[in-house]
Formats: structure tokens, sequence, C-alpha cells
């Protein structure tokens, strides 16, 4: 039986950063990411639900600016918000309920914007 391939699904996100070393120790932090670098402009990031990469640029993505929202998914909301503000995170919006969850947004040391919801 032939493999069937995954086309035209989203498959890889990448995003700028103002500062990649301080955006990988957050991640690695908060959330026991690893990176593999290519370059010192480029690292990339696998086996997190998606994979991808950030790259050396003065921009940020916000989705109150057009930016896609990545969001990750929680069994512990509350630790995962303290492993966030832990690892130098912000909360740009506290945590709000909406049919079937709750999430927040929180900002990485660069400025990118992320989610991290639950189920209610």
């Amino acid at each position: 039986m032939p493999v069937k391939k995954m086309q035209e699904k989203i498959n890889y996100l990448e995003y700028a950063t103002k500062d990649l070393s301080a955006t990988k120790a957050f991640f690695v932090a908060a959330f026991g990411w690893s990176f593999t670098d290519y370059g010192p402009e480029y690292a990339a990031f696998e086996n997190q639900g998606v994979d991808g990469g950030f790259y050396l640029a003065d921009k940020a993505s916000r989705a109150d600016q057009g930016g896609a929202l990545a969001v990750f998914l929680s069994e512990d909301l509350i630790a995962s918000e303290a492993k966030v503000i832990a690892a130098g995170g912000v909360i740009s919006t506290p945590t709000f309920e909406f049919p079937g969850g709750k999430r927040f947004h929180f900002l990485e040391p660069s400025g990118n914007e992320f989610a991290v919801w639950a189920y209610a």
C-alpha cells in the first residue's frame, strides 16, 4: 500500500526574531524545546506539533497587526502561564473563557505573540 503524502497541509512555520539567542532561551526554558542552528541567523525547532524556525530580522508577529497566531494546547493552563512568566514572557492577554475552553496570549522576548489554551 503506498504511503499517503501530506499534500497541501501546514507543515512548517517561520517567525522573525530580533534576538535569536533570547527567543531560543525562552522556548527552551518555558516549554523544553530544542533547536538546530543553521548559521548565526536561523534556528529550527521540530516535534512541537508543527515544525518551524526563527530567522533574524527586526520584526515580530502580532495578531492585532494581522500576523498568524500559533496556539499551544495545554493540560494545565495555570502551570503553562507560570512557565511563560518565569522564562521571561509577558502576558499580553490575560486568561479568558470561550466556548469549550480558556486561553491566554503572551509575547516572547522578541515580541512575537503566541497563545496557550486548555479545554474547559
